[in-house]
């Protein structure tokens, strides 16, 4: 239960001290809050910039995390408390995880707003990298039209790139069409819009080749290089990655919108997304498909390099193979998540105490699945979870161990009864962090 306001503005002096002794070594304030600049300065070479802030004030939380693990930093007007001086610990760590929440948003804004100047970057880097391949490979062979067609084809490609990175340069560049409304990379997205770009490079050559022909005969071979015939296994992949994309975009909607799939933002986009889950653990489904993808990609190149007179003929049988990875992409997408569930609900006996009914002011612990939603594991989110006790919500009390927080877990929680619960029969509802609701779970509250 929570302390009076009255018995919290008495512990002002106390509660200042712990916060001095928590953000030891930061200059005796809060991180982020510097005379000449705030958490959200996003000046390169500033040490108060957004990246420093957020690294300040995540180090000064996990200091004060790991001291009230230890026992220490609690006033002593609520340690003879149990129930007192949890709460008052449960509300110091969320205004802290607030702040680490609120300057990761800062940085994660600050880190996109220079994407944009990054991809381009790497855009043209690959463009050279391109040049001196061809220059290497014509060592010998000479100069050839295939390869201007292929060089010019990759500086359109780079320009439209490089365009779209500028108009999107707020939002990751050109990485703005692949990042999905969770603030990550999507797999689905990114796969489609590689098979795109290879796809549009591949006609610009067959387009520059054009161009540059002189010979009719040369031009009906060109023309005829673009017949589906040539690439019915490349444009079948094609439109396969693209409707995955489009699909799987519909399918998480609806289920988050169902409540049969739990989603949450992240601080921004990483590469490690592609790969993993919500939750960054490895992801099979996402690894194959990106690998198998990746793996006829660069069969693609090698045959446009080869014969850049068609488009690439990708084999029947390792279109297949992608098919069948996208295919498993898509059966992952419809099998992850499940809405949270409450399984039952009984009250915490302490050593020594006699079993009872539950009666307001006691805890009860919840058991169950699905209770922090893949991402969620912050302190942040965390906080944000809310048992409904009848008509009362009651927020989640953080517990912290070393190195986490004991309570409250993906399959357990433990929340005290308020007082002004009426006795009677209740039901007992969890809400995560991302707005999820579990079943209703009947308890007998008694006086």
């Amino acid at each position: 239960m929570g302390t009076g306001g009255g018995a919290r503005d008495a512990l002002g002096s106390e509660q200042g001290g712990a916060r001095s002794g928590a953000y030891g070594g930061l200059g005796g304030h809060d991180p982020g809050y510097g005379r000449g600049h705030r958490g959200g300065c996003t000046c390169g070479d500033c040490p108060h910039g957004a990246r420093e802030g957020h690294r300040q004030a995540v180090a000064a939380f996990l200091r004060m995390r790991d001291g009230f693990a230890a026992g220490q930093g609690v006033p002593a007007a609520v340690a003879h408390s149990a129930s007192a001086s949890r709460q008052w610990i449960s509300e110091e760590l969320t205004q802290s995880a607030a702040l680490v929440a609120e300057r990761g948003r800062a940085e994660g804004e600050a880190w996109l707003a220079g994407l944009w100047r990054r991809t381009a970057c790497a855009v043209w880097a690959l463009v050279v990298l391109l040049l001196l391949v061809q220059s290497l490979t014509a060592i010998g062979t000479g100069w050839t039209a295939a390869r201007t067609a292929g060089l010019l084809a990759a500086v359109l490609v780079a320009v439209a790139l490089t365009a779209a990175a500028w108009f999107h340069r707020a939002r990751g560049g050109a990485l703005a069409p692949v990042i999905g409304e969770d603030n990550r990379l999507s797999t689905s997205r990114t796969v489609a819009a590689a098979w795109v770009l290879f796809v549009a490079y591949a006609v610009l050559v067959l387009v520059g080749r054009l161009a540059a022909a002189s010979r009719h005969g040369e031009r009906d071979a060109l023309i005829s290089g673009l017949e589906l015939a040539r690439g019915a296994g490349a444009v079948t992949v094609l439109a396969v990655v693209c409707g995955i994309a489009v699909l799987v975009r519909r399918v998480v909607g609806l289920r988050v919108l169902g409540q049969r799939l739990q989603k949450t933002r992240a601080d921004r986009p990483r590469a490690a997304d592609l790969l993993t889950d919500d939750a960054g653990r490895g992801s099979f489904t996402d690894l194959q498909y990106v690998v198998i993808s990746a793996v006829a990609l660069a069969f693609g190149a090698v045959r446009l390099a080869r014969r850049p007179d068609q488009l690439p003929d990708l084999p029947w049988g390792l279109a297949v193979v992608v098919l069948v990875s996208a295919a498993t992409y898509l059966a992952g997408k419809y099998a992850e998540g499940g809405r949270p569930v409450i399984l039952s609900v009984v009250r915490v006996r302490e050593a020594g105490g006699l079993d009872a009914p539950i009666r307001t002011g006691d805890d009860i612990e919840i058991r169950g699945a699905g209770f922090v939603p893949p991402g969620a594991q912050g302190a942040d989110r965390l906080s944000r979870m809310v048992v409904r006790i009848g008509a009362v919500n009651a927020h989640v009390p953080l517990v912290p161990v070393t190195g986490g927080f004991s309570n409250p877990t993906d399959t357990l929680l433990t929340v005290p009864v308020p007082v002004e619960v009426e006795p009677g029969r209740v039901e007992v509802q969890v809400v995560t962090a991302a707005g999820a609701e579990t079943n209703r779970y009947v308890i007998d509250v008694t006086e």
